[in-house]
């Protein structure tokens, strides 16, 4: 990889949020609508709107970074398949990054905070969910374990959590559930909180840095079941 700062574009469809978002020379752009349908559409006229808002034209990309689930299965798809397709018109690596990593990234970011509970409702009376810590390494929030598909009661953190934040649209749908298979209340909750493409950014980045990138053909989805929920 050469040493410039690269252009990345960031962009999440796999949840009701449809967003989109643009690292250049430092400075974060971002958009984001939370709609039932067309989010193919959307994430494109995002697209379009947000990087002359950056002063940048498609040509300045050098990375596409998308949300690779866990989520509805359509959006997921879709998330999938408009990388894809920006990074086969581009000639650009992609790169996926976990929703649920996202989220507890996003929590970071608003709230500083260091133990994160990343849930989402994945109907059917499941949650897709993630206990998340800082890695070691690159200090952005990572699973502790396998990202999984579970009824709430299952949820386990790890035994040596004193404390935790709670975020995503599964503490809405299953929050008192939750709550109870942890053991105890969260320190403070989030829970109509869904991913946001300008929380991927900083995976890409360090994708970047560490040439640990995928060519278009490579991106895939991540479901963690196969049953279809929307």
């Amino acid at each position: 990889m050469t040493a410039k700062s690269p252009v990345i574009l960031a962009i999440d469809a796999c949840t009701d949020a449809c967003s989109v978002a643009v690292m250049c020379a430092g400075r974060v752009y971002d958009r984001e609508a939370v709609i039932p349908r067309g989010h193919a559409g959307e994430l494109l006229a995002m697209v379009d709107g947000l990087l002359p808002e950056a002063g940048i034209s498609r040509d300045a990309v050098d990375l596409v970074v998308y949300g690779r689930g866990p989520g509805a299965f359509t959006g997921v798809r879709i998330s999938v398949g408009v990388a894809q397709g920006l990074a086969w018109a581009l000639d650009v690596p992609v790169c996926g990054v976990s929703t649920l990593a996202a989220l507890a990234q996003g929590a970071v970011r608003r709230r500083g905070a260091e133990r994160v509970l990343a849930a989402l409702d994945a109907r059917m009376g499941e949650v897709y969910w993630a206990a998340c810590e800082p890695d070691a390494g690159t200090g952005l929030m990572r699973a502790l374990d396998r990202e999984a598909v579970s009824a709430p009661e299952h949820v386990r953190a790890p035994a040596h959590w004193t404390g935790y934040f709670a975020v995503g649209t599964g503490w809405s749908a299953h929050g008192a559930s939750l709550a109870e298979a942890l053991g105890r209340e969260a320190d403070a909750v989030e829970p109509e909180t869904l991913p946001r493409a300008r929380d991927m950014l900083p995976f890409g980045r360090v994708a970047w840095e560490r040439g640990e990138l995928q060519r278009p053909a490579e991106a895939s989805p991540v479901y963690l079941r196969d049953r279809v929920t929307g």
